[in-house]
């Protein structure tokens, strides 16, 4: 008959984990500069590719001031995808009222209601319409694309969603005059050839929107994002 044979399950001494830290240690130094830069470099890629940083938001005047958003689209937008600019005025007022510092704002419903309330808004000078609302500060979204599939193929997912988001400062030198402009554009999905089949309408519609909510609030305000992000 066989016997089993059988092995100590004591954890090493102090002593001898010391020694075996001492010469790893020693076996690291010996190494290559190069290869001390490499194994250094592949720890903090490692970390990266599943930790965030904060980033600064280039534009910080909504700091203590009141605000309103406004955003605006082409009617053909408008007329493919009922409700988005209704969506986008909801979503990035009530994320830059919880994150950017200001000290009050107007909510989508009551603002939309005015809008509609007067059809020529977009005539008027963007300070008269600032002052209007009562506020110091007026985002102007203005949706210059949104599309969930390529023009030429409407078979698989292609979305592309762009914006011009720029700011008015009532109290500025020139109140009409831009205080802060930017372009922000998010694509989604990541992968092409993906269509209907393994991924819905509603999923494209979600995504891609809450992508522009991101850039387009991730503007005004200091914010954690991926090292390597997605979009």
């Amino acid at each position: 008959m066989l016997r089993r044979s059988h092995t100590s399950s004591r954890p090493a001494s102090p002593a001898l984990r010391l020694t075996a830290a001492a010469a790893a240690s020693i076996a690291l130094l010996a190494l290559p500069g190069c290869v001390i830069g490499t194994l250094i470099g592949g720890a903090v890629e490692n970390y990266k590719k599943d930790s965030t940083h904060a980033v600064e938001g280039q534009y910080t005047g909504l700091s203590q001031q009141s605000f309103a958003v406004v955003v605006s689209g082409d009617r053909s937008i408008e007329a493919d995808h009922p409700g988005l600019l209704a969506t986008l005025t909801d979503r990035i007022s009530e994320r830059l009222h919880e994150h950017a510092g200001a000290t009050g704002y107007i909510p989508a419903r009551p603002l939309l209601a005015y809008l509609y309330d007067n059809p020529r808004w977009s005539s008027r000078p963007p300070a008269e319409l600032a002052n209007e609302l009562g506020v110091q500060r007026l985002i102007l979204v203005e949706v210059q694309e949104y599309r969930l599939n390529d023009p030429g193929n409407q078979y698989l997912w292609d979305g592309v969603a762009a914006a011009s988001v720029n700011v008015i400062e009532t109290d500025g030198v020139l109140p009409d005059e831009y205080a802060f402009s930017s372009l922000v554009q998010v694509k989604f999905p990541n992968k092409q050839g993906i269509g209907p089949a393994e991924m819905g309408r509603e999923v494209v519609t979600s995504a891609l929107v809450a992508r522009l909510v991101d850039r387009v609030t991730w503007l005004f305000y200091t914010h954690q994002e991926p090292y390597y992000p997605e979009y």
